[in-house]
Order: C-alpha cells, then structure tokens, then sequence
C-alpha cells in the first residue's frame, strides 16, 4: 500500500514521447559486459562499434593546442570557420561534389543530425512517412517515432549482400514519404550500396520530388569493395540529400563528438536546431577534427588497413563454426553472420537466446539482429560482431564461439 507521503510526493507522469523513445542496445549490452567484468568474469567484447586505436597523435595534440591557446568558448552555431571550410573540401572532393562551407554545419558527433533531419522535413502526427533501413542503426526509428512520423522499414536482404531490391522502395514510396534513410558502408550488416544501386534509388526518387534523403555516411572512409559512392552525386540528387559525415570512426574519435551534415537549403534550419539545444561542438574538439581532416592521413590509412585484416581474419573464422555462415562485408567494422542452424544445434530459441548464453556461458559480447530493429522475413537469425578489436581478441572470441556450439553437437 501507499504511503499518504509518498503519494503526495510521487513524479509527474512522463510524456508518450519519452515513454517510447527507444535507445541503442549497444550501450545497453557494454553496461552488463562491465558489470560481469566487475565481477571477475573474463569476457571478450565485441559489442561496441568504436575503434579501439587511440585518436592520432597529431590530433590530440591539436585538441591541446586549442586548450593552451585559450580556446575555450562557445562558437558559432553552425561550426567554426576553418572546421566548416575543411568538411566541405573533404566531403565534396571524396564525392566529386562542390560542396561550400555554408552548406555545412557542424554537430556534437554525427548522430544529432538524424533527429534533426526527420524534425525538419516531417511535421508532427500529420502522419508522414520515413522510410529507413532495416537491419539499421536503431537510432532511425527511435527517432522517426519520437517525432511524430511513421516508420516505414526497407529491409536488406542476404542474397542481395545486405543492399535491398529497388522494386520494394518504390513500392514503398507514397504520397505521404517524405524521408528517406540510406547508410553506406551499413552498421550493423557492412553491407555497401554499389553504383547500380544508386543509380537506380536515383532514378525512382527523380519520379518523388516530395522525398528528402538521409545520406548517413559516417563509414565512407572505410570501405572496401572499390571506390565509395554517394547517391548525392546523382543528377539532381545533391539538392535534396543530407550527407552526413563526421571524425568518429575515420580518426577514433568518437567520443570527441564531432559530426557535420551538408545540404545547402536545410544547413540553416540544423544551424538553429543546434543553437536550441547544444549551443555548439566543443570548440577544442572542433580545432582537433581540422587537423584531423587536413593533416597527415598516415594513422587513418593504417587503421583501415588493420581493419581489413581484422574482416578477414573474423569472416574465415567465422565461417569455420558449425552452423555459423558470414558473408564478406564491403564496409564499416561489423561482420554478421547468419546463425540460424547454429541456434538450433545449441537449443536457442532465436539469436537473442544465443547472444545471452554466449555471454554468460561462454565469455563472448555480441548483439542480436532485434537490436537492430525487426527481422528481415525468411531471412533467419543474425548477430553482430564489432571487429574493431584485436586480432588477439577476435581469434580467442571466435575460438570461445566454435567450442560452445561444438559443445552442444551430438
């Protein structure tokens, strides 16, 4: 029963909006691999999609040069200067684009601008559409339902190597799209959109002029299966897309938090999102991410190299388990491997069954496909795994994974 007291000093209820708003299970798995670490349990870890090299040298020293030099204030809105200036240049020259500074406004990390691209172009519970990838980033829907949109999922299918068929996003379009969400290279499958592709997304939105597009290419530095494209550079296409891009994954800078996003009609409308709510990126770290995209790409390019090695080194290991099969990613540092058949060799219900006996039973973090959104129908059970970690780790991890599902064989 209640207290009178307590009652009297119970919280306001909390909004629908809050109620719903999803989360990223990444960071949700990472606190119950602390917690069993704290507790003297040996887990390898492949939940978390950051790299695991330290942010280059000259880097951080540019981050403590801005420090000494007093550099310490709020900037404008949309970005410093020199920052805006270097985006644009980096953007546009690795996309064949002309991109100008003013097109380009400067966030806290590239995930700011997902919420305030579907702010800007849905209006609130006027029952207009998002359509997004699915496997995707589970930020898409969380926030195409925190702002009042229908979420409209775009599945990407194994036998297209992760991309999806463009018959199904043209039957998806409606009167009431007003967004469209692409990812190249993808998290969670690294599954790439080829040229082909593109062209033909192009083509059908050229038939859509109502449709904006997302263009979340935070992983465009790390692909691998040829030359990155972006369907911004589509006839027609760079008016209505918002490409974003950011430090993150390229330098290990993620918790640095700088992101940016270019359209030159919509860089305005982030640039007050941005003064209602962080003010602006941190001054030091933007001093940081100049350095990082004008000077010297030594650390970046022998990051990528390492974590090609490391797909490499996962996917065949992988592919060694029984019941266990991968495709070879194209991008990003995620492999996921199809475990339908190994579900059923150890008795779990579904890849969530898995994920949790593996963590508990055999020391190894990874996260499930309902982490990142709903099943793709007939395509069976998937998890992911981070291979931004060392080669040491993805051996011992994988070696932890065949003895448990060999454990289970009859």
């Amino acid at each position: 029963m209640t207290h009178p007291r307590e009652a009297l000093h119970a919280a306001p209820r909390l909004s629908r909006r809050a109620e719903s708003l999803g989360t990223e299970n990444a960071f949700v798995v990472l606190a119950e691999v602390n917690a069993l670490a704290r507790a003297g349990r040996d887990i390898v870890s492949f939940c978390i999609g950051q790299p695991d090299f330290p942010t280059p040298a000259n880097v951080q020293e540019a981050g403590i040069a801005a420090i000494r030099a007093g550099r310490h204030g709020y900037t404008p809105s949309a970005g410093i200067d020199e920052l805006r200036a270097a985006a644009a240049a980096d953007i546009g020259a690795r996309r064949g684009l002309a991109i100008a500074p003013d097109d380009v406004v400067v966030g806290a990390g590239a995930k700011p601008f997902i919420a305030y691209t579907i702010a800007s172009v849905t209006d609130f519970g006027a029952g207009e559409e998002v359509i997004y990838p699915v496997p995707g980033f589970p930020i898409y829907e969380s926030q195409i339902l925190a702002n009042g949109a229908v979420p409209v999922p775009l599945y990407l299918r194994e036998s297209r190597d992760f991309a999806f068929d463009p018959a199904e996003l043209e039957a998806k379009i409606t009167d009431k799209t007003r967004l469209l969400i692409l990812n190249t290279p993808h998290n969670p499958t690294g599954g790439m959109l080829r040229a082909a592709d593109l062209d033909a997304i192009a083509a059908i939105l050229a038939e859509h002029p109502q449709v904006w597009v997302y263009a979340d290419e935070i992983y465009s530095r790390l692909g691998y299966a040829g030359r990155f494209e972006s369907l911004a550079s589509r006839p027609g296409m760079l008016e209505r897309t918002v490409i974003c891009d950011g430090a993150s994954k390229t330098w290990a800078m993620t918790g640095w938090r700088i992101g940016y996003a270019a359209n030159r009609t919509l860089a305005p409308v982030f640039t007050r999102w941005i003064t209602n709510t962080d003010s602006c990126a941190s001054q030091i770290s933007q001093w940081a991410a100049v350095e990082a995209i004008s000077g010297p790409q030594d650390a970046a390019d022998a990051m990528r190299a390492s974590f090609l090695e490391r797909r490499d080194l996962i996917v065949g290991l992988l592919n060694a388990v029984p019941g266990v099969r991968c495709k070879l990613p194209g991008g990003a540092f995620y492999a996921w491997p199809n475990v339908t058949e190994a579900c059923r060799i150890t008795g779990c219900a579904d890849s969530e069954a898995l994920r949790k006996r593996l963590l508990n039973d055999a020391g190894v973090a990874v996260l499930a496909d309902i982490h990142f959104g709903r099943r793709v129908p007939g395509d069976g059970q998937h998890i992911r795994f981070s291979y931004a970690a060392s080669p040491q780790a993805i051996r011992e991890g994988i070696a932890r994974l065949d003895r448990f599902v060999r454990g289970h064989q009859k």
